[in-house]
């Protein structure tokens, strides 16, 4: 017996490290993790030398993240790497253009098929009962975490094997560890084979600077997510929960304050996943780029999830033809590629809508470039235009949010029903630190990009007595600020 505990506390505390709690799932913005990090960590430096050695830990480490991510769901992440890995060697070895189709085409069918049973079955058959007037019971499903991220990113292998843009892994191991990377795992990046397979080949140790530079990053994830994103959704959900029953003033907020929120929740988990793997000694993309600078929806998107539009562009925009066939069929396959992307965010009419407005939201802006061309560039036309853009953003994300469309309606009806500003010196006044916060990322966003590289490479620089302060008051902010549950991150639903 020690400090009061004995044989069965340690076996109760050791069954829950090892053991999935569907209440507690496994976030990079808990402190069980990083305790597991820190053991992880380095057992990886000691094993990075024997190549195979610290392949097989990385895979076994990844599929107990997930495992504990999201339960024995575990088992189907395990079974697709298996099938699709063994399509992928059949593929190389056989010359016979019809059998090749034909391991592409078991491999697309079985990867999104499952995907498509677990998020999309209760949704398609609900449409179905209603027009057909029959009583329909939802299925009792539960979306495995991350499917949609490393469905996509089998879905690619296959394809950039069949197209021999990629060479197919020698080993089961080494396609596990792409599929399974832990940091990009249940909320991406969307990891891209041509891109990551050759650094699991290199078996890169990182060093001090890359390493600093992910310290850096982590930091600057955990700012983003658990300190500002968690801080001001709290009145967000308060809004969003209760449709209509705000004041115009604050419904508003609430619309500013979800936009905020989701950048911060979204490219926080990516500034984490990409400093994690940097630590490691790998390279993921980035993922953001200040996308609330855009000033027309095309560049938003290729500032906003850059994996995901940029796999649209080219597994399903430029298959369809691009805009190699003329200006209508551009605009019809923007829209398509748009439609698509909404649905890949979620079984619901909403998303549909949100993909399908930005989808014509890029359609207008390629149509108004002649227009904008004879305009010119002046000042007033870039607020002009920045402003038009944030706002279909902010409005969109509206029914990315919100409960129903019907509730969608609600609450951007409920900003022009009855608006004053009369409410905002009450509001500052009541939410004076939840303003400040969201004052942040509009200065983080003004504030030009040099400037982040400058601060990055400070921090890279800087004695460690100085990344020791920095971190610890990071520390000290999520313990004041944090919740009584740690937050998981909206991506995780999707």
């Amino acid at each position: 017996m020690f400090a009061g505990y004995d044989s069965r506390d340690i076996v109760a505390n050791l069954g829950e490290i090892f053991t999935y709690d569907a209440s507690e799932p496994m976030l990079f913005s808990s402190g069980t993790f990083w305790a597991l990090f820190l053991v992880f960590i380095p057992v990886y430096a000691l094993l990075k030398k024997r190549m195979w050695q610290m392949t097989g830990f990385v895979v076994a480490f990844s599929f107990y993240f997930y495992y504990k991510s999201s339960g024995l769901f575990v088992v189907l992440l395990a079974a697709t790497s298996v099938f699709d890995w063994t399509l992928s060697r059949l593929m190389v070895r056989t010359e016979r253009r019809a059998l090749r189709r034909l391991c592409v085409a078991l491999s697309l069918m079985t990867s999104l098929g499952i995907l498509a049973y677990f998020k999309y079955a209760n949704f398609f058959m609900w449409n179905l009962s209603a027009m057909v007037g029959s009583n329909f019971q939802p299925l009792d499903l539960i979306l495995p975490v991350g499917i949609s991220f490393y469905t996509f990113q089998s879905v690619s292998y296959i394809i950039d094997v069949y197209k021999g843009r990629v060479k197919p892994t020698a080993t089961w191991l080494e396609y596990a560890f792409f599929l399974s990377f832990f940091p990009a795992l249940v909320a991406g990046p969307i990891v891209r084979a041509d891109y990551f397979l050759p650094q699991i080949r290199a078996n890169h140790r990182a060093v001090k600077a890359e390493i600093y530079m992910g310290f850096w990053l982590v930091i600057l994830g955990v700012v983003k997510k658990a300190i500002i994103a968690d801080y001001i959704a709290g009145y967000n959900d308060m809004v969003f929960d209760a449709p209509g029953a705000y004041h115009g003033f604050e419904a508003l907020m609430g619309i500013i304050g979800y936009t905020m929120q989701i950048y911060c929740d979204f490219s926080g988990y990516s500034d984490m996943a990409i400093g994690i793997a940097l630590i490691m000694g790998f390279k993921l993309a980035p993922n953001f780029n200040f996308p609330y600078k855009s000033r027309n929806l095309t560049d938003f998107w290729r500032r906003w999830h850059i994996s995901l539009s940029t796999w649209l562009r080219d597994y399903v925009y430029i298959p369809l033809g691009g805009n190699r066939h003329g200006t209508a069929r551009t605009y019809v396959n923007n829209f398509a590629t748009m439609l698509i992307g909404g649905l890949w965010h979620g079984a619901a009419w909403k998303f549909i809508f949100w993909g399908a407005m930005h989808g014509a939201g890029l359609a207008v802006h390629k149509a108004s470039k002649p227009l904008m061309e004879r305009l010119g560039d002046s000042f007033a036309i870039k607020v002009f235009s920045w402003l038009l853009t944030i706002t279909v953003v902010a409005l969109l994300w509206v029914f990315f949010r919100a409960a129903s469309f019907g509730d969608s309606v609600k609450i951007i009806s409920s900003v022009f029903d009855g608006f004053s500003l009369a409410y905002a010196l009450p509001f500052a006044a009541a939410r004076t630190l939840w303003l400040v916060m969201l004052l942040l990322i509009v200065a983080a966003h003004c504030l030009p990009t040099r400037f982040w590289d400058k601060a990055a490479a400070t921090f890279v620089r800087s004695p460690w007595l100085v990344k020791l302060v920095v971190f610890l008051v990071v520390v000290q902010l999520v313990v004041e600020l944090r919740g009584e549950d740690v937050a998981p991150f909206i991506y995780f639903q999707f």
